[in-house]
């Protein structure tokens, strides 16, 4: 029988692929990564913090919110498409609400000019 040495702790006559580019290298030491480049690249990657999920707000009907014209009578309605003095069907001039004072339906076109 012949003496045996102790197997090396390293086997550095090996080659591995690296872990981000995934080309093969003879690695030296503890060496994981073929380049400094890749090393700082897998560091990123284990660091970059995920970005928040974008929010998109649900879709809002706009016809309560939209001041309709009776093209017979002018009379003007908020969120109704029939007139209820003629019943002729209305025109969309915009949107808006009622009016702080009176109650009436305006736009906001006509609020702010």
């Amino acid at each position: 029988m012949t003496p045996t040495t102790e197997p090396p702790s390293r086997n550095d006559d090996v080659t591995m692929s690296c872990l981000v580019c995934d080309t093969t290298f003879t690695p030296s030491g503890r060496r994981r990564y073929c380049s400094n480049a890749c090393r700082v690249t897998a560091h990123r990657r284990r660091h970059q913090t995920t970005p928040e999920p974008a929010f998109i707000p649900t879709k809002q009907p706009t016809k309560p919110i939209t001041v309709y014209q009776c093209p017979e009578c002018g009379e003007l309605a908020l969120g109704e498409q029939r007139c209820d003095d003629c019943g002729t069907f209305t025109r969309k001039i915009g949107r808006g609400g009622n009016c702080p004072h009176c109650e009436l339906p305006v736009t906001h076109e006509q609020l702010t000019a």
